[in-house]
């Protein structure tokens, strides 16, 4: 299980209220690309970036005595968010699969 930077319930005044929490899955993919121009790079690294999927880093490169730039850009997945119900927060984090975050946790 990844832990996200969202809310995290514990105990205190949510003590026995039904716990919902979001998750997403955790997935990246890397692409190198080359071009004469960033505009290229940008368009080349879109290109290469499914629906659902967003361009988290691309840092560039120039070849010693050449024009020509190369990018590694790192993709992330932001789709199949899905909820998750669970009694307490142990019960809640247990139920997070593997390749999944925990994004927010709210009680009901």
């Amino acid at each position: 299980m990844v832990r996200g930077a969202g809310i995290v319930v514990g105990a205190g005044p949510y003590a026995g209220d039904m716990l919902i929490g979001v998750i997403r899955p955790v997935e990246s993919k890397t692409h190198t690309v080359q071009a004469e121009e960033l505009d290229e790079i940008q368009d080349l690294l879109a290109a290469e970036t499914p629906e659902g999927w967003q361009l988290a880093s691309a840092p560039v490169a120039m070849a010693k005595k050449d024009t020509i730039l190369i990018a590694e850009g790192t993709i992330v997945r932001r789709n199949g968010v899905q909820e998750i119900e669970a009694d307490d927060m142990a019960a809640l984090e247990a139920k997070v699969p593997d390749g999944y975050q925990l994004l927010s946790v709210r009680a009901v």
